[in-house]
């Protein structure tokens, strides 16, 4: 009777936390001003709004370029860079530029940007789709916010973005035009500086970068790599 009783306990009290953070989160929703910003620009996610202040602050995307969004949906950073490097054609004056978005999960479809839903990334499956789509054509700009579904356990959320991240890197720098640009999201922990070295090897200019956006209790940020030097030829 002890262990039934606990069980049930312990049963009610995931339930109890499971729909506390529900209501945490439904709160912080109605408050966040960037919900409401998203819904008046049509945006699909607040998420936009990190991608708008750093490529404002850094000039990430330009027209005419060549960019993978990697983690897309639900497709509020394809919907900025489309815009911005003109793959949806609204500008006749400026080159056209090619964006790529893929993601596990299926997206609508946005103008401008070809969608890989029901692909994960870290196949090599997926890397053939992108390549063909790309038909030689070499990357200016991979953009990552792709992450695993939280755990609720920091360490093991870190380690598993991590994972993410270096499959990010080798599809950059072995696909990126000399003078690229990469922006991958990462979680707060102990392996940062490692990926941060790794990236340092590859790119001119390495820097942590935290968007106004990004909420403050989040231990998300982000690593900006620019000017990829290029892969020495043997």
């Amino acid at each position: 009777m002890v262990k039934i009783t606990f069980c049930k306990s312990w049963s009610f009290l995931k339930t109890f936390k499971r729909n506390h953070s529900s209501k945490e989160w439904l709160l912080r929703q109605k408050t966040d001003p960037y919900v409401e910003k998203a819904k008046i620009k049509s945006y699909r996610c607040r998420s936009a709004f990190k991608l708008l202040q750093m490529d404002d602050r850094f000039s990430i995307l330009k027209p005419g370029q060549c960019v993978i969004d990697i983690g897309a949906a639900p497709g509020s950073w394809s919907q900025v860079a489309a815009s911005r490097i003109n793959s949806n054609a609204t500008n006749s004056e400026i080159p056209t530029g090619l964006l790529i978005g893929i993601d596990l999960q299926q997206m609508y479809p946005i103008k401008g940007v070809t969608l890989l839903g029901n692909s994960d990334f870290t196949s090599p499956k997926t890397w053939q789709k992108i390549k063909e789509l790309l038909n030689n054509r070499p990357i200016d700009v991979v953009l990552s916010d792709m992450a695993p579904n939280a755990s609720g356990v920091k360490h093991l959320d870190h380690d598993l973005i991590i994972k993410l991240a270096y499959s990010v890197v080798k599809f950059a720098v072995l696909n990126s035009n000399v003078g690229a640009t990469c922006l991958i999201k990462i979680l707060d922990g102990n392996q940062n500086a490692e990926i941060e070295n790794t990236l340092i090897k590859f790119y001119s200019n390495v820097k942590f970068v935290k968007p106004e956006a990004s909420r403050s209790d989040s231990a998300e940020k982000y690593l900006l790599a620019r000017g990829f030097k290029g892969l020495k030829q043997s």
